[in-house]
């Protein structure tokens, strides 16, 4: 497996077509949410790709601190339907705080998090800050991780 960190003006627009259809095909499709997919952040963030074969199985995009919230945050983690199942999205969000961590030097990491994933993310060091939200039709919390200082 090969991993790119990439700018939005890195992007191939091959790449870019396909993390694009892959982000559509699974949150407005699969998920049967109708929502602005295409939000006008993707020309800010980072973006973290997990390629196999040349074929993007797993993405997330990390935005710096001040650019969608005060803290850092990632968002759009996403898998890949036919390379679920072996931990990839536990990787990807490793990964993406890594990068976060050593682009940014950030001790704080907020997400918008799909309530049904919580222990994954959990799992990871972030705590739950929210009650339960709807955000598109869909079960949401915000949660933060702090990074501990050894």
């Amino acid at each position: 497996m090969v991993t790119e960190l990439l700018k939005f003006q890195e992007f191939s627009i091959e790449r870019l077509y396909e993390v694009l259809k892959l982000r559509v095909d699974v949150f407005v499709i699969e998920q049967n949410c109708a929502y602005p997919e295409l939000d006008a952040f993707d020309q800010y963030a980072m973006h973290l790709l997990f390629i196999e074969q040349d074929e993007v199985i797993a993405y997330s995009r990390i935005f710096p601190p001040g650019e969608m919230y005060e803290e850092c945050t990632i968002g759009r983690v996403i898998v890949k339907e036919k390379a679920r199942g072996k931990g990839l999205a536990k990787q990807l969000m490793q990964k993406s705080i890594d990068e976060a961590e050593r682009l940014w030097g950030v001790d704080r990491i907020k997400i918008c998090a799909q309530s049904h994933l919580e222990n994954l993310y959990s799992s990871l060091g972030f705590e739950c800050t929210s009650d339960e939200f709807l955000e598109d039709g869909i079960p949401h919390i915000y949660m933060i991780r702090k990074k501990h200082s050894n």
